[in-house]
């Protein structure tokens, strides 16, 4: 067993029970659940096929662009979710995209409570979302990886409002193409932990709609203040190649009466229509 393997199962080991509830979100063979959202482009356009399967891995690539030219990209999966946990494996390869901002180099990202695909616009640069950003080290000194950026939102630490954009977890920095294990844990508005290789590296309260960091959306959208008690998932292209692997989500709203069949001890969120006697 790897090393990070039993520290997962030290760490949440109600989890580690329950392996079976896990959903694959991403099959490994084709793109099917997902859309994407470039840049430039109105929703589900592919520009230059930036997301693609490669050798089994949800890959982001840029053998098709010229130059970047601030073609963010993101992939969102087909359904929303609340309460869940969410995981997945990622590693950068490659070099970045020419002209790709300097910030951008080996970041990604999993977006998560952020609004639908279908309501970006087709020149806005990243979704009113929670993001937690992935980082892979530079070979010059540290760069944690999990950390929390904030296009369109806020959140609050310690019950004060944190309004700066983004916030560093305490995680290893993990230099080379290596996969490192991140996985999400979503608890409607009140709550938001992230894990890198099993193990706690921040956390933050009352995800909400505000501050600035995203351009071009539709006002409509931004209700700052809003909390943010469900929302889209999706993966980051910002201008390095990346490959995902593993991408899984474990839902916690369900039936959480005892004396039912599918009656399940990890839940948070009950759904008494879920249960089945």
């Amino acid at each position: 067993m790897k090393p990070f393997a039993l520290l997962a199962l030290i760490a949440i080991p109600a989890f580690a029970q329950s392996a079976k509830d896990w959903i694959p979100l991403f099959n490994g063979r084709d793109l099917t659940g997902w859309t994407p959202k470039i840049t430039g482009y109105p929703v589900g356009e592919n520009f230059a096929n930036t997301f693609r399967v490669q050798d089994g891995y949800l890959t982001v690539g840029y053998e098709g662009y010229d130059k970047f030219n601030q073609r963010f990209g993101h992939i969102f999966y087909k359904d929303s979710f609340s309460y869940y946990r969410v995981r997945l494996e990622y590693r950068f390869i490659g070099n970045q995209s020419n002209e790709g901002p300097g910030w951008a180099t080996r970041n990604s990202g999993i977006m998560v409570h952020g609004q639908p695909a279908s309501t970006m616009q087709k020149d806005q640069d990243f979704p009113i979302s929670i993001e937690v950003q992935l980082l892979g080290g530079l070979g010059k000194g540290p760069r944690t990886t999990g950390n929390l950026c904030t296009p369109g939102t806020n959140v609050e630490r310690d019950g004060k409002l944190f309004t700066a954009h983004c916030l560093n977890s305490s995680s290893p920095t993990f230099d080379g193409d290596q996969w490192v294990q991140a996985e999400v844990l979503v608890k409607g508005s009140e709550s938001i932990e992230h894990f890198i290789n099993g193990q706690s590296v921040l956390k933050y309260e009352r995800p909400q709609i505000g501050g600035g960091n995203v351009s071009n959306h539709d006002p409509a959208v931004k209700t700052d203040g809003k909390l943010l008690e469900s929302g889209s998932i999706s993966l980051q292209s910002e201008s390095h190649p990346v490959q995902f692997r593993k991408v899984e989500m474990l839902n916690l709203v369900g039936c959480m009466d005892k004396k039912a069949k599918n009656y399940k001890a990890y839940l948070l969120k009950p759904d008494p229509a879920a249960c089945r006697f």
